[in-house]
């Protein structure tokens, strides 16, 4: 779930890894772009009719809609490493906008299950949002087996 995303090819990316692997995107709003945008268009190319994305309104229309139990919010300043976590279907993945990353206000929202974080060298602020997705994704699915995947 990326949380008001701002910029287009990231989101196009995260497109085409949804689409690689069988998830879901969901996009809280408000979007920092129009989903028409040619360069969100251009970063996806021609997965966009073979990924799942959907759109939600507001943070809260996304937990209704989603009925999570369990969400992990991504953030340079959690204690606990990605790479840490047991992953179960259908957790959500949540990451935040560029370049603030998710507020205190959605970090402290009674969904969240717990805050992670990816380790990187020291001096460092943050990953691209769709290479940061990509990792945790990719770890997700590796201890499901890669289910649905050849």
């Amino acid at each position: 779930m990326f949380h008001e995303p701002r910029i287009p090819p990231n989101t196009g990316n995260a497109i085409r890894l949804v689409a690689g692997t069988g998830c879901e995107l969901h996009l809280v709003g408000p979007l920092g772009f129009d989903l028409s945008e040619p360069k969100l268009r251009r970063a996806g190319l021609d997965y966009h009719d073979l990924a799942s994305v959907t759109v939600h309104e507001n943070l809260e229309a996304a937990w209704a809609a989603l009925a999570p139990e369990r969400v992990y919010a991504f953030t340079a300043h959690g204690q606990t490493s990605f790479a840490d976590v047991e992953y179960q279907p259908g957790d959500v993945l949540l990451f935040g906008p560029e370049p603030t990353g998710l507020s205190q206000e959605v970090l402290a929202d009674p969904h969240v299950t717990a805050q992670l974080r990816i380790p990187m060298v020291p001096g460092r602020r943050s990953l691209n949002l769709s290479n940061a997705a990509a990792v945790v994704v990719y770890e997700a699915w590796r201890q499901q087996g890669f289910a649905g995947g050849s």
